[in-house]
Order: C-alpha cells, then structure tokens, then sequence
C-alpha cells in the first residue's frame, strides 16, 4: 500500500473533519490567470452544500463571474505527523437569494461567532441577516476531492 493510499481519510472522515471548526482557504482564477487566495469561514447552504459569503464586489466573485470554478483547501495540524487536510475542486454556484445568503450567514456565525457571542437567537438573527445584506453566497459543487491524515502513518507502521 502505498503512503498516498493509507493517510487518505474515507467519506466519514472527511465528513467530519470538514464540520470541525477550521478556515477554509479559496482560490480562484484573476483576470491575470494567476490565483486569487483567501481565506474564508464556511458553513452550508439550505440544501447541505458547503458554503461561503462574500461581499457582492470582492475580487473573488468578479473571478467566479468570469469563470465558476475554484479550489479549497481545509486544513490543519502543527507536526508533520498530525497534518490532516482535504482538498476541493470545485464548480462554484454564486447565489444573491436573501434566502439563501442568510442561511449560509446563520450557519457561519454558528459555526464561528456563537462560541464567543452566543448562540443565533431570535434576538441575534436580524443583525445576522443585516450584515448578509451586500454578500453573495458561494455553493460549492465538488468535483475532485484529495485528503490526508498523516496519523495515520504511524498507525499503519
């Protein structure tokens, strides 16, 4: 088996890795042909797809406009032997639906904010929505998914 093979992490792995609390980093393609990184919080769209929000004019939409494809890496570690990561190529489906930009809105602060803010109330909620008011949702559709998990490389010894 070669080392590629064992620290892949399966579908349940990669599950919950991805509902861990980490940054997702985005890169899209510049009008340069160069790429365009960033790092962004996630959550999930209405319909269980990943995603992330924007302002409405970032670089990252104009590239996406352009051309809807993007690759995200999500991942974290210290030591070489606890390095875990996944990565997505994905085709990007940019939504300026209230409805949807404000689900995604809710389950970043969620995922991100309640810790230290306190949970999304319906107190919560409108200053939520209010900051959602001039972003884009960015629903990832992958195509290619790449992990690792390199713990698994001293179990496997």
């Amino acid at each position: 088996m070669s080392k590629r093979d064992l620290v892949q992490m399966n579908d349940d792995e990669i599950d919950e890795f991805l509902r861990g609390r980490h940054v997702m980093n985005v890169a899209t393609i510049g009008s340069d042909g160069r790429p365009h990184l960033v790092a962004m919080w996630f959550g999930w769209a209405p319909d269980g797809r990943l995603a992330f929000t924007t302002y409405a004019r970032s670089q990252k939409i104009r590239n996406l406009q352009r051309r809807p494809i993007l690759t995200a890496l999500v991942e974290d570690g210290e030591l070489y032997t606890e390095l875990r990561g996944v990565q997505l190529a994905c085709d990007a489906v940019l939504s300026d639906d209230p409805a949807v930009v404000n689900v995604v809105g809710e389950s970043v602060y969620e995922r991100y904010n309640a810790e230290h803010d306190g949970p999304l109330t319906d107190e919560i909620r409108p200053f939520v929505h209010a900051a959602m008011a001039k972003r884009t949702a960015v629903l990832l559709d992958v195509v290619e998914t790449a992990s690792w998990d390199h713990a698994k490389l001293e179990a496997g010894r």
